[in-house]
């Protein structure tokens, strides 16, 4: 090692040529042991700097602090500093640059503070360090007084003072004195580019980041592999994944950055078979091999459309290449989620084992795949489980697992949240009102709200679709009114649980008018959901004629739901050629369900159309398609249930269905992915 060879070069040098050895080369070995983190060297040559009388050599003292502070020892850096007579601004850069390297920001900025009181004279070494640790931890307004001192002390056209300080207002959200930093520099390199640019990703200012790229090629500048990642994701977090791919194409060696964030951009769109392609090419390729933020992305791709073999494939290459701790740490949450929402419960418990046990993560995804399963059992059981094991409940833990309680723990976990230090996490309230609403106390889950500080959207989706499942429609719409005095923007849900309301209320023409101001005061188009409820109140009022004109008005294609909803409707009102418009239309969308036929069938021979019926029938019978015999548990004896119960059973199947819609808390699991939903 060319240290060591250097230091018994050193030690071997007679005492009577010290004092001229020391001005050069004493300096040089310190140099070295920097350079290498060579610490120990550094203490015996520390040592025989004493033994030879040079302690009180400042130059020699401010070497050693450097060589201290760049080895992380800042207590041997700190007690040659205090002791030093002549602190010049070697020494005070020094430890300026630990406590910025370390993010220790108060001794950072405690010790610049010192540094302008010492008189010492700031250069373009200082303030980088000190705008960093201002950037890290978003300090704007000692950020702005450090640009000041830049100012005068005249170093505002260095370069690596230019670019700390776009980077600084970039990253403390203030983009227009970022860009104007960027303008009045002088010279601009490969840097300054990439730095603005990141910036106003990093701001969501997307098109102005986009119209650098092609600026920057108008001044001369040619964007590397970095410039063109970001652009990429800047296209992608806009949606525009066919536009990212164009920007791929131009990198002629695609990083795993490169691919990640493509793959990341496709997921986000909800395009999963394209995010699933591009990693299947990008292994193909074998140009680079997928990192953990890579694996994390493609297997949240195969979490939501549950592609369990796709996953098991992911899985395998994950092991294979990574260490299984590591893998599991990062990718686990994911793979356990999705194993769970595909029923593969074995395969869920096995990957639980081989995460670590110590984490919350873990335990919050095996309790969120089984809440969505439905698997209310095995939830509780896990969340039990971790109790006794000291591991620290947070926020998903209690929104995972409240929607799947039954009244009596749900007010034990009600409890434990008053006293607990999450008393004030507005998403484990608005789980708490579903859990209420969904056990019928309505009067609770509106307790609940009204003693909430911080309601958010999903609070107002929340506690307005728990009033429409229990019929109380007139006050989920005096709710909608009060959203807009709280400054609340109703959003597409917002509506889908107003509509829904409105339609178990018997509420037609308030149903019909909240409809049209979503669309003309709010300025939301309708979705599917939308017209699905519109349909389903005008059904529910007899109203068939009315639904099956709005119907064929539609900007979308009916689904199933929405032919379905009038098909019920007008076998109830004994509507024969509504019933057979549905229920041809049903047929259409699902030619593999037998029930479709048969309903279709003997409608046709309601309709006098036997010949018909009878094609219907041998069409079934060429397709090899036979219904199951229905049966019941219901004894006869029961008689008729009370169609208020029927009415309220409906009601609480539809909310619970969107539930996952309307809380986000519950739908995705915070840790999974580090920002690979990025």
């Amino acid at each position: 090692m060319r240290v060591w060879s250097f230091y018994k070069k050193f030690s071997s040098v007679l005492a009577t040529n010290v004092r001229s050895f020391l001005t050069f080369e004493i300096s040089h070995l310190l140099q070295l042991c920097s350079i290498f983190k060579a610490i120990e060297q550094g203490k015996q040559t520390h040592q025989q700097i004493v033994v030879h009388g040079q302690s009180h050599n400042p130059f020699i003292i401010t070497k050693l602090i450097q060589l201290y502070a760049e080895c992380d020892n800042i207590k041997s850096a700190r007690h040659l500093f205090v002791k030093l007579s002549q602190r010049n601004v070697f020494a005070w850069t020094a430890m300026l640059s630990y406590f910025s390297r370390n993010c220790l920001i108060e001794e950072c900025l405690s010790t610049y503070k010192e540094m302008k009181l010492d008189g010492i004279i700031l250069d373009g070494y200082v303030f980088p360090l000190v705008l960093k640790a201002c950037a890290k931890f978003s300090s704007l307004a000692i950020g702005e007084q450090v640009h000041k001192d830049v100012v005068v002390c005249g170093a505002e056209w260095n370069l690596q003072v230019g670019h700390s300080l776009i980077d600084m207002y970039a990253k403390c959200g203030d983009i227009k004195s970022a860009k104007r930093v960027f303008d009045l520099m002088q010279e601009k390199d490969l840097l300054s580019w990439n730095l603005i640019i990141s910036g106003y990703v990093s701001n969501e200012l997307l098109d102005l980041a986009v119209d650098m790229l092609g600026l920057m090629s108008m001044k001369g500048c040619q964007p590397d592999i970095v410039t063109l990642n970001t652009v990429m994701d800047a296209y992608c977090r806009m949606g525009r994944c066919d536009e990212a791919r164009k920007i791929f194409m131009l990198i002629k060696e695609p990083s795993i950055i490169s691919w990640t964030t493509l793959i990341s951009g496709y997921s986000r769109i909800g395009d999963q078979n394209n995010a699933l392609d591009t990693f299947r090419e990008m292994i193909n390729r074998r140009e680079v091999c997928p990192d953990l933020d890579c694996l994390s992305s493609v297997l949240a791709s195969c979490q939501l459309i549950e592609d369990s073999r796709s996953a098991q494939e992911i899985h395998a290459h994950g092991i294979k290449v990574k260490s299984p701790f590591a893998f599991y740490r990062s990718s686990g949450p994911a793979l356990l989620t999705l194993y769970a929402k595909c029923g593969r419960i074995q395969d869920a418990r096995h990957v639980f084992e081989l995460m670590d046990k110590t984490d919350v993560v873990a335990w919050n995804s095996m309790i969120h795949g089984f809440s969505e399963l439905g698997m209310k059992d095995l939830a509780l059981e896990y969340f039990k489980k971790m109790l006794p094991m000291g591991i620290k409940i947070n926020e998903t833990t209690l929104s995972s697992v409240l929607p799947v309680c039954d009244l009596k723990y749900g007010k034990q976990i009600h409890a434990y949240i008053s006293r607990s230090s999450l008393w004030d996490v507005t998403p484990i309230w608005n789980a708490l009102m579903y859990m209420y609403s969904k056990c019928g106390c309505i009067g609770n889950a509106l307790s609940v709200f009204s003693h909430l500080a911080h309601k958010d959207i999903v609070s107002w989706n929340t506690i307005i679709g728990g009033l429409g499942m229990h019929g109380w429609g007139q006050d989920a719409l005096h709710l909608l009114q009060k959203m807009s005095h709280y400054g609340i923007q109703p959003n597409a849900l917002t509506f889908t649980s107003v509509l829904s309301a409105c339609s178990h209320s018997g509420l037609v023409d308030e149903g019909l008018d909240i409809f049209h101001r979503m669309v003309e005061e709010f300025g939301l188009n309708p979705r599917t959901e939308h017209f699905t409820c519109v349909v389903d109140l005008l059904t529910r009022a007899g109203r068939l004629e009315d639904a099956t004109n709005f119907i064929g008005k539609m900007c979308v294609k009916p689904n199933k739901h929405i032919w379905g909803s009038l098909l019920a409707a007008a076998l109830a009102h004994q509507k024969v050629s509504i019933g057979v418009l549905a229920s041809e239309n049903l047929v259409e969308l699902e030619p593999e369900n037998p029930g479709h036929y048969i309903t279709l069938s003997n409608l046709y021979t309601k309709a006098g159309r036997l010949s018909d019926a009878l094609a219907v029938r041998k069409i079934m019978e060429t397709r090899g398609l036979v219904k199951d015999s229905g049966c019941s548990w219901v004894n006869e004896k029961l008689g008729k249930i009370d169609p208020y119960f029927v009415k309220l059973a409906d009601a609480m199947v539809t909310w619970i269905e969107a539930w996952d819609e309307l809380n986000p808390a519950t739908k995705d699991t915070a840790e999974i992915s580090n920002d690979a939903s990025k």
